[in-house]
């Protein structure tokens, strides 16, 4: 990644975003030194133009950012820092510097999907995913059954709680099983997004 540096006295925007919810958490800036040891650190640092020195994001208050990835623009002059904040950002004690709460919302089932991804590639021992991709397309399929059958009792004879409970088990298996045929909410969203009138 080329980085322009000296469009502005060695210094860099860097916009943070949250990887889970695609929320702009802050804006700061950085230098060659500051990028590097963000990188190696894995919390993000930043270049302080009051100070005229490095600092690492939370290091008096604890809420760090993870680092998740960086990005850098079209024209080489600024980054887009994607991380995952450990408490609120702002130090006005705010989730955002720009006032906003911080909820992952339906961006959550992306991270999940991701997740549901990388257990199927490594398959850890011990873990229930894991176990549902070992025992193959019909038992991932059976379960999807069973979890649309006991969402839709919740939903005619049961609590609401019991119905988000039971919904949330039906996604969470529907996700296993499309990851197992190739498949992500992606393609359900295109398919819907072709009916959509």
């Amino acid at each position: 990644m080329i980085i322009d540096f000296e469009k502005n006295k060695g210094l860099v925007p860097a916009i943070v975003q949250d990887s889970l919810s695609g929320k702009v958490l802050m804006l700061g800036f950085m230098n060659e030194e500051a990028l590097q040891a963000t990188r190696q650190t894995g919390k993000v640092t930043f270049f302080s133009r009051s100070r005229q020195c490095l600092w690492m994001k939370g290091e008096t208050s604890g809420n760090t950012l993870d680092l998740v990835d960086i990005l850098c623009d079209c024209d080489h002059d600024t980054l887009l820092v994607k991380a995952r904040p450990n408490g609120p950002v702002c130090h006005t004690g705010s989730d955002t510097c720009f006032g906003e709460e911080n909820q992952a919302g339906i961006f959550f089932l992306q991270y999940l999907q991701e997740f549901i991804a990388k257990r199927k590639e490594e398959m850890p021992e011990g873990s229930y995913t894991t176990s549902l991709f070992s025992q193959g397309i019909n038992r991932m399929a059976q379960k999807v059954g069973e979890e649309a059958v006991e969402t839709l009792i919740e939903a005619t004879n049961g609590t609401d709680e019991g119905l988000l409970s039971e919904a949330s088990d039906l996604l969470y298996h529907l996700i296993v099983l499309l990851a197992a045929k190739g498949f992500s909410l992606d393609h359900i969203a295109q398919d819907l997004k072709k009916r959509h009138k």
